[in-house]
């Protein structure tokens, strides 16, 4: 993988899952349950300075990064909602650059953002805990992509989505030597 890629997914590109067993799916949960606190514990000290550095030329900065994750797991959250009080809902996708551009994510400082993914988690491994295997093959459809996702590899996916802006961050921490 060339460096620019690495640093674009320091930990890879989402593949999609098989199949997606109970401990695995309990392991998801914890991560989600548990991802706000490691992050705050990530950029806890970042200077202003800091947090308007990009994690990688032509990349979100730090800044960018913790909004992001907010408006991400927001829409995720809701996603979840839908597919379990609807059937197969079509979602609204969202530019989620043109969002990080927008000045509540470009200049605002990070800690309502940080409240926010400590809300929005809470709530959904609460939701998450309480889910069936019935339930997590509920669906919703992306017209972006043309596709059903269910639950579980949804969740899958937002799993990885922490970890790899955990990644970006934590990459440039090291870079920086911070």
């Amino acid at each position: 993988m060339k460096d620019s890629e690495q640093k674009k997914y320091p930990i890879g590109k989402f593949t999609y899952p098989e199949s997606i067993c109970d401990i695995t799916l309990d392991e998801h949960i914890r991560i989600i349950r548990d991802f706000p606190g490691k992050l705050k514990n990530l950029i806890e000290g970042f200077s202003e300075s800091q947090l308007d550095t990009q994690y990688r030329e032509g990349g979100w900065t730090v800044r960018q990064v913790v909004n992001h994750l907010a408006d991400s797991h927001m829409n995720s959250f809701i996603r979840f909602k839908l597919a379990l009080t609807e059937d197969n809902p079509v979602i609204k996708p969202y530019n989620e650059a043109a969002w990080a551009e927008l000045q509540d994510s470009a200049s605002m400082p990070v800690k309502p953002a940080l409240r926010i993914l400590k809300g929005i988690h809470q709530r959904w491994a609460t939701l998450l805990k309480t889910m069936t295997n019935k339930q997590f093959e509920r669906t919703f459809h992306h017209p972006e992509h043309q596709k059903n996702y269910n639950l579980r590899v949804s969740l899958a996916l937002y799993v990885w989505h922490c970890h790899h802006h955990f990644a970006h961050i934590e990459m440039l921490k090291k870079d920086k030597g911070w």
